[in-house]
């Protein structure tokens, strides 16, 4: 028949198992494990036993963070300090068992701690020294400080101390787990790229607490940058016209504008304050950091802007030829956007328009000028004055611009000297004042610039008679020279 140890052998032979064991006059208590590293918010079990002397009975026990007591006081009982009474649960009894959990331990509740007991005996009050030690850690995210696009890059979740319970670690992107490319308490990403520029955290499986996320500073060059127009819709002259260039780059890109390839200005938001027609043009912006450079696409600044620049221009009828009982066409054009599309013909000292649209026929003397529209205003043009002299049979049609018209004319002239001149060489026949018809008849005539004293002015003069054919004939200037009339050769000398 087997015997049962006595109780107290039993347990002293459990207090000299590994751990803390703290023995005097047949007291003892031992702690299991004497080292306890728990995660900040997990509860922990803090393992205990003790013995007292045959003979005594337990009067009390508790458990202190207090190893010096104030004289003629006694230690601290924990489950009467409010910052533990509430998570402190004590799981022992009054014979041998010790143990106690503590809950949602934070940092602050690292510590050594103490089991006390007090049996009936004067002499019995004892507290176990050493005692257990608790440290509450929390976890960090380690990443590398410097990555660039194509690394290849490991994240550690570390603690301050090694968990006592095996821990199997959680990794999380964005707040969302990840399922691949753990390797205990590693997070291996392989090599990286911009789309892994993410937040990162870690956690142990069975506990809430989770690390706090740490973004990954992933270096790369831009993006193909974008420009946005604000207003977007139609631009007027004067309008405020901001450009928005956006690129995503790591570090931040500099940001440098180009109008036709043209350095305009820098910084991601180009503003033009009271726009002009100057400004209008092709756009483009580039985007550079040490890793690289991008150039956005061309965007058209396309301004509206009234009518400008109105210089009547002259169109002759007949291929650079006047008939008697021709007349002179006046052209206005002007730079506007969108293009004129309406014109008015004004008489001046007249206040309601001669003549609409692009072209005006002139068959009386004065002077003209015309005006251009579109939806955003109008301007009107120099004036134009036209002179017609009726005599002899002959019309004399004077045409006098200012300066910024007689480009036009002298154009104009060129190529009726030119005509002139190919049809002079092509004729077999001498032209002779035979062959001049009757002054009364119609006449035919070329125009001539005509010198003036003022610069700014041309004059256009009709001078050659009409041949006898259907046909306009220009006749030699030197042929008058042998004229029957004289006369009529003083008109078309002057």
């Amino acid at each position: 028949m087997s015997q049962r140890p006595a109780p107290s052998l039993l347990l002293l032979f459990l207090l000299m198992i590994p751990g803390v064991c703290s023995q005097w006059s047949g007291r003892g208590v031992s702690y299991s494990p004497s080292h306890i590293c728990a995660l900040q918010g997990s509860s922990v079990i803090m393992s205990c036993s003790y013995i007292y002397p045959t003979g005594h009975q337990i009067m009390k026990v508790y458990w202190t963070k207090t190893s010096i007591k104030e004289k003629n006081e006694e230690y601290p009982d924990l489950s009467k300090d409010p910052e533990y009474s509430q998570r402190l649960q004590y799981l022992g009894d009054k014979q041998q068992n010790c143990t106690i959990r503590l809950s949602h331990v934070t940092l602050k509740d690292s510590h050594e701690y103490y089991f006390k007991f007090i049996t009936d005996k004067d002499d019995g009050r004892y507290i176990g020294k050493p005692g257990v030690t608790l440290t509450v850690t929390d976890l960090q995210v380690e990443s590398p400080e410097r990555v660039t696009e194509g690394d290849s890059v490991r994240l550690t979740c570390k603690s301050s101390c090694t968990l006592t319970d095996r821990a199997t670690f959680i990794w999380y992107r964005n707040s969302q787990q990840l399922t691949t490319g753990i390797i205990g308490n590693q997070l291996d990403l392989g090599r990286v790229s911009r789309k892994d520029k993410s937040r990162y955290s870690c956690g142990v499986y069975g506990h809430s607490y989770r690390s706090p996320a740490v973004q990954l500073n992933i270096r790369y060059p831009p993006e193909n940058p974008v420009i946005s127009i604000s207003p977007s819709g139609e631009i007027k002259k004067g309008d405020s016209v901001t450009l928005i260039c956006s690129s995503d780059s790591n570090p931040p890109a500099e940001i440098s504008w180009f109008k036709r390839g043209m350095f305009v200005g820098s910084g991601r938001i180009f503003n033009i304050s009271k726009i002009s027609s100057d400004d209008s043009g092709e756009y483009k912006c580039r985007s550079i950091n040490e890793h690289g450079e991008k150039y956005s696409d061309a965007v058209t600044l396309n301004i509206m802007y009234p009518p400008r620049s109105v210089s009547v221009s002259i169109s002759i009828i007949q291929s650079g030829h006047i008939c008697s009982g021709d007349s002179v066409t006046l052209i206005c054009s002007s730079d506007s956007n969108p293009p004129a599309l309406n014109f008015s013909w004004f008489k001046e000292n007249e206040s309601s328009a001669v003549g609409s649209g692009q072209s005006f026929s002139a068959l009386q003397s004065g002077r003209f000028y015309c005006q251009a529209h579109n939806q955003h205003g109008s301007q009107r043009s120099d004036d134009v004055t036209v002179t017609v002299h009726h005599g002899d049979g002959i019309n004399v049609i004077v045409i006098a611009v200012t300066s910024g018209g007689l480009f036009f004319i002298i154009i104009i002239i060129i190529i009726i000297l030119f005509i002139m001149r190919k049809r002079r060489d092509d004729q077999t026949e001498d032209l002779t004042v035979k062959q001049i018809s009757d002054p009364n008849e119609d006449t035919c005539t070329a125009l001539e610039l005509k010198s003036t004293t003022s610069d700014l002015y041309g004059t256009l003069t009709t001078v050659h008679p009409r041949a006898p054919e259907d046909s306009c004939r220009t006749l030699d200037p030197q042929s008058f020279s042998k004229h029957e009339n004289p006369s009529i050769n003083r008109k078309m000398l002057q």
